[in-house]
C-alpha cells in the first residue's frame, strides 16, 4: 500500500475592493440596483397566457366529451 500524504491548505484572502481601487487609481461604488421592470412585465404576460391556455383547454374538454 502507498503512504497517504496530507495536503497543506493555505488560506486565500480575496483582495479587498479598497486595495484594488487604490492600486488602479479608479474608485468603484458598491451600489447595485438592477431594473427588473421588463422582466416583471414579461412574467406577467407569460402568466396571463398560461392561464388563458389552461382555461381554453378546460373549456374544450367539456365541449369534446
Amino acid at each position: 500500500m502507498s503512504k497517504k500524504s496530507k495536503r497543506q491548505s493555505r488560506k486565500r484572502t480575496a483582495p479587498s475592493s479598497g486595495n484594488m481601487s487604490k492600486a488602479n487609481g479608479v474608485s468603484h461604488s458598491m451600489d447595485f440596483s438592477p431594473d427588473y421592470s421588463d422582466t416583471i412585465k414579461d412574467l406577467k404576460r407569460i402568466g396571463i397566457l398560461a392561464g388563458t391556455f389552461f382555461a381554453v383547454l378546460v373549456g374544450l374538454s367539456f365541449f369534446l366529451r
